[in-house]
């Protein structure tokens, strides 16, 4: 038994059990914002104005508070500049993604530059007031050329949310959204061009009609019609989204909504990014396991995907038969990058399924090929719920098909744009 002159004194246990307890929380704690943050893989450099209109200014200091986070939590990092002229001689190695938040270039050597930029393998994210203009102004390429839009034609009153139908759910930007998806509050643009007739323009997500009508001003509300509100050009790394106006008490400048609470809407902007930089995509859920093997069995007819007569040589037709357990009749899914796979049959892992000829035409016939990193070598699965995907090319972005619903054995499987019937529409099921 310790004498008196050698007890500690009875508060002292306690003081050395909060000083440690303090400790771990400040170990944990360190240690969860170290796992929180994600090495960045690409850089953005959005610009901004902020000079015009208090629902747009209040959603450009928004984004520069959010995307910031977004991309510790992503994988990007996000520099903000109000300093247009950084535009004359950018170039991709220095930031792979560049967004404008809530204008667009103006003097001739910043629209030059850009053009340059996006030329020479740059990407672009545009928001909501970045492509208005009236008929008093305009840039041809960028509003005809890139957007496809022309003119600005008519907005919606007050903002609104709206659900969003997502018109390619096979985009990589679109496969965690589902077909369709809530958006935040918003005012909505229409366009003097109907996006649908150009063919160099891919409609991501339009209005969905059981948001009519949308506007709460009956002299700016839309009862109807069809209002694209993202998508892309196929000839350049680009998305445009028509969000980005907060809801605004002008009188105190206060916001009443935020483009940012929309779960949904984040992720798509998330994974926008990812395949605009470069750095894949998020992982779409109900995906293959890239170690299993399966058979793919049409929802149509039932008859599985084979490789004929079990064949392995370059050029080997890829068609449809009667299921039979054989290798010939077994996939593996196998990641490459952006959402995207290979598709290796088990008889030869190193032969996938195959466009021939790097064809981007309906009815171009698939077959085994060596695997050599074609984009008419990858397919992204989607899935359609119950175990049932489409499977869409990366060169084409069309769909994997039995041609005119054919119930025929050995009918040779090819793609075509993509439709939602059963002819595209196979079931995976573990070998």
């Amino acid at each position: 038994m310790l004498s008196d002159r050698f007890r500690l004194p009875a508060v002292l246990p306690r003081i050395l059990t909060r000083v440690l307890l303090a400790l771990v929380l400040l170990v944990s704690g360190l240690t969860s914002t170290a796992a929180a943050t994600v090495q960045a893989t690409f850089n953005v450099l959005a610009f901004y104005s902020g000079t015009y209109d208090a629902a747009h200014i209040d959603f450009e200091k928004e984004a520069n508070q959010r995307f910031p986070q977004f991309g510790a939590q992503y994988g990007f990092s996000y520099t903000a500049t109000n300093n247009w002229d950084q535009l004359d001689n950018l170039s991709a190695s220095q930031y792979q993604v560049v967004m404008f938040l809530d204008d667009s270039p103006h003097t001739d050597a910043q629209r030059t530059g850009f053009q340059r930029y996006m030329n020479n393998g740059g990407a672009f994210f545009g928001f909501h007031v970045s492509a208005y203009n009236d008929a008093s102004g305009g840039w041809p390429w960028f509003n005809n050329t890139l957007l496809g839009t022309g003119r600005f034609q008519s907005n919606t009153w007050g903002p609104t949310a709206v659900t969003l139908r997502t018109e390619n759910r096979s985009h990589p930007s679109l496969v965690n959204t589902g077909a369709t998806f809530r958006s935040s509050v918003s005012e909505w643009y229409s366009w003097q061009n109907d996006l649908r007739n150009n063919p160099d323009i891919q409609i991501l997500a339009s209005i969905d009609p059981s948001s009519f009508p949308v506007g709460t001003d009956p002299n700016q509300t839309w009862y109807g019609g069809y209002y694209p509100i993202i998508w892309t050009n196929k000839n350049y790394k680009m998305i445009y989204a028509n969000f980005g106006h907060n809801a605004m008490n002008y009188d105190t400048n206060t916001r009443l909504s935020s483009t940012f609470d929309s779960p949904a809407q984040n992720q798509f902007m998330m994974d926008a990014l990812q395949w605009l930089g470069g750095g894949g995509t998020t992982p779409p859920v109900d995906q293959p396991s890239p170690t299993a093997w399966y058979s793919i069995a049409n929802k149509g007819n039932g008859k599985c995907v084979d490789a004929r007569a079990a064949g392995v040589a370059n050029g080997t037709v890829i068609q449809q038969y009667s299921c039979n357990g054989t290798q010939a009749q077994q996939f593996q899914f196998q990641p490459t990058s952006g959402g995207f796979t290979r598709v290796n049959n088990r008889n030869d892992a190193t032969k996938v399924i195959d466009v021939t000829g790097v064809s981007a035409a309906d009815n171009a016939g698939l077959q085994l090929w060596t695997y050599s990193n074609g984009t008419n070598q990858q397919w992204q699965a989607v899935s359609e719920g119950s175990g049932y995907f489409h499977f869409v090319s990366r060169f084409s972005t069309k769909c994997l098909t039995v041609p005119n619903g054919s119930t025929a054995d050995s009918t040779q499987l090819v793609q075509l744009t993509c439709n939602g019937t059963t002819a595209q529409s196979f079931r995976l099921t573990t070998a």
